[in-house]
């Protein structure tokens, strides 16, 4: 009875740190997919851009979505869209808790005439 117990204890812990795993892992995640479309299309020396909010709104809900996971950032910018073509890329700035400012290199993953997915690095 004792053995049975602390097999299903053992195994519920497993279980749950699996879950928490994998729900860290879809929620920390630097990628993603975004339509171009009459909100949030830009234009970017002539080509057809993801619009500077937009990456800024992402980025910022993105770059910290987990007390556990990445660094607190406020004032997230970009100095422009970012183009629609992939390997294009442009680095935003952001804003530390602590007052220092962050690099945030964001780039092209892929892109077609009605999407781009993007990334950015930590």
């Amino acid at each position: 009875m004792q053995r049975k117990f602390l097999i299903g204890a053992v195994g519920g812990a497993v279980a749950v740190t699996a879950v928490f795993g994998v729900g860290t892992h879809a929620l920390a995640g630097t990628q993603s997919t975004s339509r171009l479309d009459e909100y949030s299309t830009a234009s970017v020396g002539g080509h057809k851009a993801l619009a500077a909010n937009i990456v800024e709104g992402r980025t910022r809900s993105k770059y910290h979505p987990l007390p556990w996971v990445g660094t607190k950032v406020d004032d997230i910018a970009c100095p422009t869209g970012l183009k629609a073509v992939a390997g294009a890329s442009v680095t935003c700035t952001g804003r530390r808790s602590d007052g220092e400012h962050v690099s945030i290199p964001v780039s092209v993953v892929k892109a077609t005439s009605d999407s781009v997915t993007w990334k950015f690095q930590r």
